[in-house]
């Protein structure tokens, strides 16, 4: 792998799955992102913006009939599309793991969180079943579950959420990977558990060395975690941009708006937080131009055309408004 090259890069990805009748529709199209080592990354978007199907097709676990991946997905240097199922497998765990987004569905239910964890274990370490279940409770320890030995004998459904989801956590880690993919970990979660569950994120990437992808909606979990977001609406890249900047002037009026949305922490709170208006469009109903412009305030004739990503300073934005020389205007960085 070359020195300089990114622990993982997507480029002009595009996942196709068939709508029925003999139509097929861009459910993603064309995105493209990178992550270094050791690097927490936001990939940030409304529901159905393609976040969690960039994620599986980086799994390699999007194999519904036809569906069709084009593009490039390279992990250290190695294409992962078109990879044969006995190469996924050896990589799934063991070099890239993924914590989904519902631990209550993603667990088996008719099995402990201890045997499913010594299971990944046993599938990629040359463990006995007794080194396998002494270190499944340690890491449960290390996740900051209680009584770990306890716990790794229960079932799913008798833990409450926060342990369910840091017993995925435990699993995702168990083979120390290179990349961790984290799919809404804070959803359904109190707002104390979430903050424990994100500042466990920030030990792993400094304990392990781990990178970690990041896929929420949650702009706030986004500005106090994330190194650089990348923003995706209606399964295209809106803006990619190192955190602080894209918070503290967004070139995107979409990116705007998903911030505008969020409480202020500073001044004068407003009595009603402003909503986007409308709702974004199937991917079978995109407009020829920017998929943004029913909805966005600066829509104009410009925008009937598609625009390509633009660098402006250190951010890539889709928007025809910087290259008119037109800005939106800065706004106060959320995280302290």
């Amino acid at each position: 792998m070359d020195a300089d090259a990114p622990l993982l890069a997507v480029d002009n990805l595009t996942i196709t799955l068939p709508a029925g009748r003999g139509r097929t529709v861009d459910i993603v199209e064309n995105v493209s992102f990178r992550l270094d080592g050791a690097e927490i990354m936001g990939l940030v978007g409304e529901s159905g913006s393609g976040k969690s199907m960039s994620a599986l097709a980086i799994m390699g676990l999007i194999d519904a009939p036809g569906a069709r991946i084009a593009g490039s997905i390279r992990f250290r240097g190695r294409e992962l599309i078109g990879l044969d199922r006995r190469a996924l497998r050896a990589l799934r765990g063991a070099e890239i793991a993924m914590i989904f987004q519902d631990p209550m569905t993603a667990l088996t239910p008719v099995h402990t969180v201890g045997w499913q964890i010594d299971e990944q274990l046993r599938a990629h370490q040359p463990l006995s079943r007794a080194g396998a279940r002494a270190r499944t409770v340690e890491l449960l320890g290390e996740m900051g579950v209680p009584d770990p030995r306890r716990a790794a004998d229960r079932y799913p459904h008798q833990l409450s959420g926060g342990l369910r989801q840091r017993a995925m956590i435990a699993m995702a880690l168990s083979c120390n990977p290179s990349l961790l993919i984290a799919d809404e970990p804070t959803t359904a979660l109190d707002v104390t558990v979430q903050a424990q569950i994100l500042d466990l994120l920030r030990r792993l990437r400094q304990d392990f060395g781990s990178s970690i992808l990041l896929i929420t909606h949650d702009m706030g979990v986004v500005a106090e975690t994330c190194d650089r977001t990348t923003v995706l609406y209606s399964g295209n890249v809106a803006e990619h941009g190192p955190t602080d900047a894209l918070f503290r002037q967004p070139a995107h009026p979409y990116t705007a708006a998903l911030l505008d949305s969020i409480p202020p922490l500073r001044g004068t709170r407003p009595r009603r937080l402003p909503s986007i208006p409308g709702a974004p469009p199937a991917p079978s109903a995109r407009p020829p131009g920017c998929p943004f412009q029913p909805r966005c305030a600066y829509g104009h004739v410009a925008c009937e055309t598609r625009p390509s990503l633009l660098p402006i300073g250190a951010q890539q934005v889709a928007c025809v408004l910087p290259a008119e020389g037109r800005a939106l205007p800065p706004r106060a960085v959320l995280s302290a």
